[in-house]
């Protein structure tokens, strides 16, 4: 019995000593990392990590990120990217250690790193243990993970706030619940900065290839100017910058019996609201049209989002409902009894996809089009797969009779142009016009700009300097953007956007801010 003892305490004195060294190993390798960037949220970090990573690329910044959205990639200083390495496929907050350990081995300025966490404890412990971040951003709270953050969104919240850095600096594009954010940034310390998304004009959006959101440009430039890079120099580094597997997207294909069909890409967006904001904005485009079919994709180990996405099925009024993955029965049962009738369960995530996508398939019309919500894992993939394989529609669309026909002028006659969906998303052009009638009523301003607390040290963004370990170039010097003049919004307008301030010299200023 001694010698057991004596085995189990050699033991234990072996696992504390390599825990220590471990520990001290990991702290010099943050230390080699002057700017830690650690992006939190509900929605769009993957996105806003790549946007922070090509800005303060752009401004000369040599710089690491990793992503755990849709496809965990780890993206090298000059912007090549693989994919992280898992064992057994099972994310684990630990992997967070040999990101820093790679990332230290090349000596950046810059580690943008996105949290893997859920769990409220493991977020504190991946913020003051693994990642120590000295920016932390916290992009919105939206209505997810609520078994493990929840209930409420107060409470979804107030578990994000745990990833703050204590003594550091926190950005936020959030409105709602800005008051919460602020009381837990006070409590740590922390300075809490509201990136207004109004500050992105519709011409800086313009820039990009991809589909993105003011928000996230807000958020990658207010932390480019927090280490020293300038707005020109950092919206070029984001221009470059590639874009996530998972974002929005939209294809056009034939299938093989000569149906037309669009198809979107909304499993990155997996919360009811952001879901409908996308659908509805891809529809309000022309980029997708109805008759709209719609496909959800289920989990074992996200039930609760299954029914999530079933229950905002009456708000799409699609014509069809296909079920894929398991268990179906917790999405079908969550869509109301008037539209119940329009699912399909096309067999579990047992059945063989070939089986299920020509039964998908043949139940289309001949032009409609689809869209995929709920989560991207499991059979979600494999309908990616199958339909990249279908050849593209290259055809023109069909103008509606309607359309073509000239009609007597109204009194309020207005001219609506049509949007072209592979125009929409080609590289470097222009589809911005003026919001359809549909668009502007549903997405009228609701919100007005949150109001940050006056501290004792109000954070002036005039004067700000980069942050300490960073040496900015002098092309990278810091500068504050000159308000512009109000201008018409953009296709991509947030859904909810925050209302102007009385002052338009106080664009660029934090909320609270006190005018000089």
């Amino acid at each position: 019995m001694l010698f057991l003892y004596t085995v189990l305490v050699v033991c234990e004195a072996v696992l504390l000593i390599a825990g220590i060294v471990e520990q001290r190993r990991h702290q010099t390798n943050l230390d080699m990392i002057p700017t830690r960037v650690l992006v939190n949220g509900i929605r769009g970090k993957s996105s806003i990590t790549r946007l922070c990573a090509g800005a303060l690329r752009g401004g000369g910044l040599t710089t690491v990120a990793k992503t755990t959205g849709t496809a965990a990639r780890f993206i090298h200083p000059d912007a090549t990217e693989e994919p992280v390495y898992r064992k057994f496929g099972i994310a684990n907050v630990v992997e967070q250690i040999g990101i820093v350990r790679r990332a230290a081995a090349y000596n950046p300025q810059a580690l943008v790193i996105e949290c893997m966490a859920v769990m409220p404890a493991l977020q504190e412990i991946n913020q003051s243990k693994l990642i120590r971040s000295t920016i932390g951003v916290l992009c919105n709270v939206r209505e997810d993970h609520l078994a493990e953050m929840g209930p409420t969104l107060d409470d979804v919240a107030r578990s994000l706030c745990r990833s703050m850095p204590e003594n550091g600096i926190c950005v936020t594009a959030e409105q709602d619940r800005f008051d919460i954010l602020q009381e837990e940034a006070d409590a740590r310390n922390c300075q809490l900065i509201y990136a207004d998304p109004k500050t992105v004009s519709d011409e800086e959006l313009r820039g990009f290839s991809w589909f993105t959101f003011k928000e996230n440009v807000a958020i990658a430039l207010t932390v480019a100017e927090l280490v020293g890079v300038d707005r020109e120099t950092a919206l070029k580094g984001m221009y470059d910058a590639p874009p996530d597997p998972g974002v929005l997207s939209v294809e056009r294909y034939a299938t093989e019996d000569g149906k037309k069909l669009r198809f979107a890409n909304v499993f990155a967006a997996n919360d009811p609201e952001s879901t409908l904001m996308n659908i509805n904005q891809l529809l309000d485009l022309g980029a997708i049209h109805r008759p709209l079919n719609v496909v959800i994709n289920c989990r074992p180990d996200r039930v609760e989002r299954n029914g999530q996405m079933g229950e905002i099925i009456p708000d799409l009024d699609p014509e069809q409902v296909f079920v894929i993955g398991h268990p179906a029965k917790s999405a079908i049962d969550a869509i109301p009894a008037e539209y119940r009738g329009r699912a399909v369960d096309l067999g579990g995530d047992r059945r063989d996809p070939e089986e299920f996508m020509a039964e998908l398939l043949g139940r289309l019309g001949p032009d409609s089009s689809l869209v995929a919500i709920g989560n991207i894992h499991g059979q979600g993939e494999l309908l990616l797969e199958h339909l990249a394989e279908l050849p593209a529609d290259d055809s023109a669309d069909e103008v509606p009779a309607a359309a073509a026909a000239p009609s007597a002028p109204a009194a309020d006659e207005r001219h609506v142009e049509h949007v072209d969906t592979m125009q929409l998303y080609a590289p470097r052009l222009d589809p911005y016009q003026r919001y359809p009638e549909a668009y502007e009523s549903r997405y009228a301003p609701q919100a007005q700009v949150p109001h940050q607390r006056t501290s004792e040290q109000p954070y002036d963004q005039g004067s700000r300097e980069p942050w300490p370990g960073v040496t900015p170039t002098p092309e990278s010097a810091p500068v504050v953007p000159t308000p512009a003049a109000p201008q018409p919004r953009g296709l991509f307008e947030p859904r909810v956007p925050p209302a102007p301030p009385a002052d338009d010299s106080q664009q660029g200023q934090n909320p609270g801010e006190q005018h000089r």
